[in-house]
C-alpha cells in the first residue's frame, strides 16, 4: 500500500506578508531606555529641551543696555574731541574797571542801604564762537559773605574776539545795618576793604552758524576798595584774585 500523503497547513496570505515584512525599532538603539526588567524599551517622543531661565534673559538685557551706554559715551567723546580741535573754545574774561558809590547810609529802621554803579568789561577770546548773554543774569557785591547790593545784567550778543563795556547799577538793603556798618567802618580805617563781586549769567554759545543750548557760568572776582562813603564817588578799586569761570547746566 502506497505511503499515505502528509498534508501541511498553509498560513493565510496576509499572515505570510506580515511575516516577511522587516521590522525595525521606532527610535534608534542609542535612544533606548532600559526598563526595570533589564530589557530596553523605546521612547517614541523627541527629547525635551531644558527651559530657558529668567536669569539668563535678564543678563542678556543688562548686557545690551551696557553696550548701548558704552556706544553713546564713545560717540559723545568723539564729538567733544572734534568740537575742541575745530573751534578751540575758551572761557570769556571779565574785568572790573570802576566802582562808583552813589548811596551808602543807615535808614531809620537801622537797615543799611547801598547803591553802587559798576563798570565791567567782557571779552570774548574765541575766534569762531559767539556768545549770547541771555536774560536772567545777576551780579552782586558781598562783604564777608554778606550781600551789600545786587543787580541784573543786560542781555546782548557778543561776536567772536569782541570787547563789550557794561555799566550795571546795583542796589540793596540789609537788615543788620548797625553790625555791618561797624565792621565796614573798622575795616575802612586800614584803607583796604575786601569785596567779592559775583556774576551768575546764563549764556548760549554759537559755534559757526549753529546756536547751542543754554549753560550757566559763575564768576567770582575779589576787589579791594579804599572807602565806602557816598561822598567818595570814585572809590579806588584794585582787582584782587579772580577765580576761574565755572560752568553749570541751566
Amino acid at each position: 500500500m502506497a505511503e499515505a500523503q502528509r498534508i501541511h497547513p498553509v498560513p493565510p496570505m496576509g499572515a505570510m506578508q506580515r511575516a516577511e515584512r522587516p521590522t525595525r525599532p521606532l527610535v534608534p538603539r542609542s535612544r533606548s531606555i532600559p526598563s526595570e526588567k533589564g530589557n530596553p524599551t523605546y521612547n517614541n517622543y523627541p527629547p525635551l529641551r531644558p527651559p530657558r531661565s529668567r536669569s539668563s534673559c535678564f543678563c542678556r538685557v543688562i548686557c545690551c543696555i551696557f553696550c548701548l551706554l558704552i556706544t553713546i559715551l564713545v560717540i559723545i567723546a568723539v564729538l567733544g574731541v572734534t568740537f575742541y580741535f575745530v573751534f578751540h573754545p575758551k572761557a570769556p574774561n571779565f574785568s572790573v574797571d570802576k566802582i562808583r558809590i552813589t548811596d551808602f547810609r543807615i535808614n531809620m529802621d537801622l537797615s543799611l542801604y547801598t547803591k553802587f554803579d559798576v563798570r565791567i568789561t567782557a571779552m570774548n577770546p574765541n575766534e569762531k564762537i559767539g556768545i549770547y548773554y541771555e536774560k536772567g543774569g545777576k551780579m552782586a557785591v558781598l562783604y564777608s559773605k554778606t550781600e551789600l547790593c545786587h543787580g541784573s545784567l543786560p542781555a546782548f550778543y557778543q561776536a567772536p574776539q569782541n570787547k563789550t563795556v557794561l555799566d550795571v547799577s546795583l542796589s540793596g538793603q540789609n537788615q543788620f545795618g548797625n553790625t555791618l556798618m561797624s565792621a565796614l567802618m573798622q575795616q575802612q580805617q586800614s584803607g583796604n576793604i575786601p569785596l567779592d563781586l559775583k556774576v551768575d549769567q546764563p549764556v548760549s554759545i554759537k559755534p559757526g552758524s549753529l546756536k547751542l543750548g543754554k549753560v550757566r557760568f559763575l564768576a567770582n572776582c575779589k576787589l579791594i576798595v579804599d572807602s565806602l562813603s557816598s561822598s567818595n564817588l570814585n572809590a579806588l578799586c584794585r582787582p584782587g584774585k579772580t577765580k576761574p569761570v565755572t560752568y553749570s547746566n541751566c
